[in-house]
Formats: C-alpha cells, sequence, structure tokens
C-alpha cells in the first residue's frame, strides 16, 4: 500500500512539472478563430475602484496616471481604509475620494463600499491597485474584449520597478504566470486566472459574484475567478490592457506578501476539485482545465518536493531519478520558454541566478503562512530601505 502511495504522491507532484509544457501543447493544437470584426465605436461607462490600506503616498501618481487614459466616460474612485486622507486633494471631478467610517480591512468590502456609492450606474468596473500606473490605452484595449463578448478580462501587469533581485525574480514569477496562466490558458480554451488588479468586469458580473459574500484577508481574486467559472463564463486575457505593477523589492515586504499567498493557496485549492469535477462531468474544457490550475500548489512547493522526491529516488530507483531530473529539466525549460517569448528585460534574466535565494525567503514565508493574515492587507513599499540588498545587473 505504501508503495502505491508513494507511486501516486510522486505522480501528482511530476505533473505540475511538465502540465505548462502540455497547456502549451493544447495551445498550439487548438484552431485558433480567426475575428474581423472592428471595434465598437461606443464607449461603455467605466468606474475605476482604487483601494488603498493605510498608505497613501503612492495615490498621487495612480491618480495622475488614471486622468491620463485617452477614454472619456470614467469616474475614479478611491477608497482609503484606515487612512489619513488630509494630505490629499484632487481637484479633477472625475475623481471620487471616500473614507469609511469604520475600518474595512478587506478588498472586497471595500470595493462594495465604492459601487454603492456611485454616483451614475456604470456599465463596467476596473480594480487598480493603489501602487499601479495604467497605460493611456487601458480602457481602450478592456473594450476590444468586451466588444466580442467577454464579461471578464484579466490585462497584464508589467513591472514597474527592477531595482532590486527580488523586483526582478517577482517579475520573472509574473512573466512565467502571465503567459502561462494568461495568455496560454485563454488560448487553449480555458479562463486566465486573476492577479488581484488590472482585471475588469461587467458591475452586474462582479455583483452577482461576490456580493453575498465578506470575504477577508488576502485571495478575494481566487473566490472570484473560481465563482465566474462556474458561471460558465470564460476570463479572458488580453496583454495589451497594460498596468504597471510596483516589485517587493525588499526581503520582509517579501515574506509577508508570499505568507498571504500562500495562505490564500491553502484556504482555496479545493475549489480546484469542484471545477474539475465539474468540467469533466460536464466535458467542459474550461473548467477542467481551470480546475487543475487552481490545484497547482505555488511555484516553490512543487519544485522542492520535486528535488526531495528525486534524491529519495537516488537511493532507492535510480532510473525513476533520472525521469525527476528529465522533469525538472523540462520545467526549467518551460520557465525560460516563458521569460523568452515574452518582453523580458535583460536585468530579470542577470537575475535567475539568485533563485535558490528567493526560494529560502519562501520557505521563510510558507513558516509564517498560519499568521499570514494577521500582516497588513496592502504590500508596504518603503521610500528608504533600511537594509542592503544586492542591486541587479544592468
Amino acid at each position: 500500500m505504501l508503495y502505491y502511495i508513494w507511486i501516486l504522491l510522486q505522480t501528482i507532484i511530476g505533473f505540475n512539472l511538465v502540465f505548462p509544457l502540455l497547456l502549451l501543447l493544447v495551445y498550439l493544437l487548438r484552431p485558433k478563430k480567426k475575428n474581423g470584426a472592428l471595434p465598437s465605436a461606443y464607449e461603455a461607462d467605466y468606474a475605476i475602484i482604487v483601494t488603498a490600506y493605510e498608505q497613501t503616498r503612492l495615490l498621487p501618481s495612480v491618480v495622475q496616471s488614471l486622468l491620463k487614459l485617452n477614454y472619456k466616460r470614467y469616474v475614479i474612485y478611491i477608497v482609503a481604509d484606515n487612512c489619513d486622507i488630509s494630505d490629499l486633494h484632487f481637484a479633477d471631478k472625475r475623481v471620487v475620494l471616500l473614507r469609511p467610517e469604520t475600518v474595512l480591512a478587506s478588498n472586497t468590502r471595500s470595493h462594495f463600499y465604492a459601487i454603492k456609492r456611485f454616483i451614475r450606474p456604470h456599465e463596467r468596473l476596473t480594480i487598480i491597485d493603489s501602487d499601479n500606473l495604467t497605460d493611456p490605452e487601458y480602457l481602450n484595449r478592456l473594450n476590444t474584449i468586451f466588444d466580442k463578448g467577454f464579461i471578464a478580462i484579466q490585462g497584464i501587469r508589467k513591472p514597474e520597478n527592477l531595482d532590486t533581485v527580488y523586483a526582478c525574480l517577482d517579475a520573472a514569477r509574473d512573466i512565467y504566470y502571465h503567459f502561462y496562466d494568461g495568455k496560454i490558458l485563454f488560448g487553449a480554451g480555458s479562463s486566465a486566472t486573476l492577479a488581484g488588479s488590472g482585471m475588469a468586469f461587467t458591475t452586474a458580473l462582479y455583483r452577482e459574484s461576490l456580493e453575498h459574500m465578506d470575504i477577508t484577508g488576502a485571495g478575494f481574486d481566487k473566490v472570484l475567478q473560481a465563482a465566474i467559472v462556474k458561471k460558465g463564463h470564460r476570463i479572458a486575457y488580453n496583454e495589451e490592457a497594460v498596468v504597471y505593477d510596483r516589485k517587493t523589492s525588499q526581503s520582509g515586504q517579501l515574506v509577508a506578501q508570499r505568507a498571504r499567498w500562500i495562505n490564500t493557496w491553502f484556504r482555496y485549492f479545493y475549489q480546484g476539485f469542484v471545477l474539475l469535477g465539474s468540467g469533466i462531468i460536464k466535458a467542459d474544457l474550461n473548467r477542467f482545465l481551470f480546475g487543475l490550475v487552481l490545484l497547482r500548489p505555488p511555484l516553490f512547493i512543487f519544485l522542492l518536493l520535486s528535488l526531495i522526491c528525486c534524491m529519495v529516488n537516488v537511493f532507492i530507483a535510480p532510473f525513476a531519478a533520472l525521469a525527476w531530473i528529465a522533469g525538472l529539466i523540462l520545467f526549467s525549460l518551460g520557465f525560460l520558454l516563458s521569460l523568452w517569448m515574452s518582453e523580458t528585460d535583460k536585468r530579470i534574466y542577470h537575475s535567475l541566478r539568485y533563485i535558490p535565494k528567493f526560494i529560502l525567503y519562501q520557505i521563510r514565508a510558507l513558516l509564517k503562512v498560519k499568521t499570514a493574515n494577521k500582516y497588513s492587507v496592502a504590500t508596504r513599499h518603503v521610500a528608504d530601505e533600511k537594509e542592503q540588498i544586492t542591486k541587479t545587473d544592468r
């Protein structure tokens, strides 16, 4: 019995090493639909929701970026939760500054706080973090996908800063996920995973997906994406809808952020079983592939487990160890392929040699996972860093 459990465990772990390339194969073999339809000249009305928690230092630059959007019909709603807003002043009528009377400490509570105070009934909403900057064509790019009939879209989050090794490795991780969990997963017939910001929905879909829930801690995007796919919708991916995201640049930021993220996987990975089962019963490729993605552990976890399995097999089954080495090589090639097929700064390539150190910090985060929700709900970006951080090669 232990032998068969060991084989099953290795199969599950090893599958995650080759799954990205299998997904890429499905993407390449799937017939591509030619859509010659021209985008509509109609400008939908957008609500842009910006949530801030305790920190407001970056908000002026975020608003300045949003006001440069090449678009007319939108209103910016800033929800400054537990913030001092005495120094925030926005003269433009398109900016609505909201400060909740009580501390919300929840992304979705902040979103619905804004939704209930819309100055008009917006057709669509998009969610932007308090450290994001947007491309001037962001809303126009979203419209091209909405015009094709989709009601949920994930844009691409490009790095705003690549000033440290941590920032570069954080960006490399994002590129990998945007490529496989965004472009390839959507192109293979499933849905792009949501990234927490740079995403847009019809207001009706967002409300019917989350309004009946009270989600605390990190991970609202995990609940939201599962709810959307369960309803039979596909989340589209648009690599032309660009949001610039500030990457973590300190080890302390990295550990706290990853602890929250790992905590969300443990809290919500069960949804993968629900979607996987539903996909099999309904013969629905969208639900099936998305369920597999939700069941996949964070990168560093299944990589560490793979290395452990490989080392164990060196002593008990040498040929199996060779198979593990082949799997690790295939995964590495798949990872490099995602960088090569994306617009990747050379500093990110130079930072890859620090991956072992990056993994060590994530192991520290794993040890803090039980108390992850005690950390601030927002990643803190510090202007003057108190610790020495190795700069990336330029």
